[in-house]
């Protein structure tokens, strides 16, 4: 997969109303109609020219789709990663020298920026909405969204986010209480780094309370450990109950998992464990889940 970097921001142009229709046309271009068979259409963007399409997972629940760019050809697409908890597919097409959009740097986001949506709602083509930013901070399970007052509608999810530039953002996901979340651009840009080279541990747990001396804390049971995983080659074992992560304990029964999200295939991983009343710290190395580590 071609990098896109980001680009610097630009000017606002004067004229208000052209700007916004010179946005709607370059938008237009980068975006796409994504179709599957069991989900019906909704939108996705031209993240690279040589053929990288983002969209949500929600989307495209199989393992391809097809594309239609704004000029009506019309593609097959096949899925090359996915990560179900941000609602994130990257698709490939096989063509060169399409329109990328231009994706600008999500981090430097502030309350209160115009914002506009492109996509394809309730199967009208080309269609956009301009908002602003209401919100930039975790949202459901510590995960960072951009929350904005932007009208959406399905067929929108998948589309792009764009800033008063014209430059994408982010991928719009969901509508909560009348509020559209979008995937910001740079958490995109670490999905697509890492494509299907996910860090994972292997194991399956649920959460308990625990005991710790006159303090109540959050714990998550081991009920299974996965063959040549990390956490079996770190010696975890079914029934070891997971307190916490690098000397922190946990604060919610999702926070090991949000962590992994944001973890890299090769980082450690300390994990604070009680065994039969007894605890102790193990070192689990995190690796792919197409790698199979094996036992020094």
């Amino acid at each position: 997969m071609q990098e896109n970097q980001f680009v610097q921001p630009g000017i606002v142009q004067p004229d208000l109303a052209g700007a916004i229709a010179a946005i709607a046309k370059h938008l237009r271009q980068s975006t796409v109609q994504v179709r599957t068979q069991r989900q019906g259409a909704g939108s996705g963007v031209i993240w690279s020219a040589d053929g990288v399409i983002m969209t949500n997972a929600h989307v495209v629940t199989g393992n391809s789709a097809t594309v239609e760019l704004a000029d009506g050809q019309v593609l097959e697409a096949v899925v090359t990663a996915r990560n179900r908890q941000r609602d994130l597919v990257a698709l490939k097409v096989e063509a060169t020298g399409l329109t990328a959009g231009a994706i600008a740097d999500s981090t430097r986001l502030r309350v209160g920026e115009v914002v506009v949506a492109m996509g394809n709602p309730w199967g009208v083509v080309g269609a956009l909405t301009t908002g602003i930013i209401h919100s930039f901070k975790p949202h459901y399970g510590n995960q960072h969204w951009i929350q904005a007052d932007i009208q959406l509608a399905p067929g929108n999810s998948g589309g792009p986010l764009a800033n008063a530039q014209g430059q994408i953002i982010g991928i719009n996901t969901m509508i909560v209480h009348g509020r559209g979340f979008a995937v910001p651009s740079h958490v995109v840009q670490q999905f697509l780094s890492q494509g299907s080279d996910e860090p994972f541990l292997g194991i399956t747990a649920q959460p308990v309370g625990v005991r710790l001396a006159r303090q109540l804390a959050i714990g998550l049971l081991l009920t299974a450990i996965e063959p040549q995983s990390p956490a079996e080659i770190a010696g975890l074992q079914a029934g070891d109950v997971l307190l916490g992560v690098r000397g922190n304990l946990f604060q919610s029964p999702n926070e090991l998992f949000h962590l992994l999200e944001n973890s890299n295939v090769g980082d450690g991983l300390p994990l604070e464990v009680l065994r039969q009343n007894r605890r102790f710290t193990v070192d689990v190395v995190l690796c792919s889940k197409t790698f199979q580590p094996q036992a020094a």
